[in-house]
């Protein structure tokens, strides 16, 4: 039976997702997806799907000194330990960017902690920067670092939930100095809902003493610093001015919010996921408000990495539109799928040649 005129058929991942990863607790679900992906180069299957996924010509795009086959990339939280870069990149995301990780190996918060709100096409996690410290991570990226045809790889980096608000600067610096050699940029992320007091480096007397520590490590490795949607739009005018002053490469907006308004999912069950950081399809108003404030405070060269609440082709090409040098997704491959990247990538190739 076809579909109804007007409805997109589902895809056959989109019928697999109903029927078995909608009934999977979220966190077993993302395990399951991680480690099939860590199966494609180990299996040899990864070098015959790149040949499918690899992003057309077209999509070449420069930034931060860098060349990335795609505007489109993956966001840091899917690759938390940098295990599956090579993968991720053979499914055709331009750019990986691993994280977040911290100078200390820590469990992150009590499960349940990642909870889906399928009717908003979003997800709320309060994960806790679970990761194995940046030692370990260090040597999944070295190893990354000497493939070919790998995607860009950003390492995005956070402070460890035992250290205090005032020790923050030596425990970004730890991670930089053992992270910052394998990154092809780096990123500071000050932004998550889900560490006690990250926030507060928003202010910018905070942030500055931690700018410093990790370009003491960081050298000619591109630096980006990654804000809250939730900041006022003043704040965000402020920040997009101190990011350049502060000779920073550029800045990520935005990470998750704490805000629950417009949900279509039954308040009940928004109440019972908790506290967290929601992603999807709710975020993509915000997410560009705060995009074209920091374009209009930044220089035009000043790379701005959009991210938070695009799906399709044409929501990336909307950010690009209003000013993001580059755009990445995160929630929107788990509810598309494996062929999520290779997807956008085709529609954007059809926009460009098309113009």
């Amino acid at each position: 039976m076809s579909a109804p005129a007007g409805r997109r058929r589902p895809t056959p991942y989109e019928v697999f997702f109903r029927l078995v990863f909608a009934r999977m607790d979220p966190e077993r679900a993302h395990g399951f997806a991680y480690h099939a992906i860590r199966l494609l180069p180990i299996l040899g299957i990864g070098s015959v799907v790149s040949r499918f996924t690899r992003p057309d010509p077209v999509l070449a795009t420069r930034a931060l000194g860098l060349s990335f086959p795609s505007p489109f990339g993956l966001a840091a939280g899917f690759d938390k330990e940098a295990r599956i870069i090579r993968g991720l990149g053979q499914l055709g995301f331009g750019h990986v960017e691993v994280g977040t990780i911290t100078a200390l190996e820590q469990p992150g918060n009590p499960q349940p902690r990642l909870f889906r709100l399928i009717a908003d096409r979003a997800v709320i996690n309060r994960m806790g920067f679970n990761n194995a410290g940046a030692k370990a991570a260090s040597g999944e990226l070295r190893v990354a670092r000497r493939r070919s045809h790998r995607p860009v790889i950003g390492v995005n980096i956070g402070k460890s939930r035992v250290v205090d608000l005032d020790a923050a600067a030596a425990d970004y610096h730890e991670s930089a100095r053992l992270l910052a050699s394998y990154a092809d940029y780096l990123v500071i992320n000050i932004s998550s809902p889900n560490t006690p007091g990250l926030r507060a480096l928003h202010d910018l007397d905070r942030l500055q003493p931690v700018i410093d520590a990790v370009r003491s490590e960081a050298g000619s490795v591109p630096l980006l610093v990654k804000i809250s949607p939730d900041v006022t739009d003043e704040d965000a005018r402020e920040l997009g001015a101190f990011a350049v002053s502060s000779g920073l490469d550029g800045v990520i907006a935005t990470n998750t919010t704490i805000g629950r308004s417009g949900l279509r999912t039954p308040e009940a069950v928004v109440e019972a996921a908790g506290a967290g950081g929601l992603s999807g399809r709710p975020l993509a108003a915000r997410s560009i408000e705060v995009l074209r404030l920091l374009r209009a405070s930044v220089p035009a060269d000043f790379c701005i990495i959009s991210v938070g609440g695009v799906e399709t082709a044409a929501d990336v090409q909307r950010r690009l539109d209003a000013g993001a040098t580059l755009v990445q997704g995160y929630t929107g491959f788990l509810y598309r799928g494996p062929f999520w990247a290779h997807s956008i990538n085709r529609g954007l190739a059809r926009i460009r040649r098309s113009h």
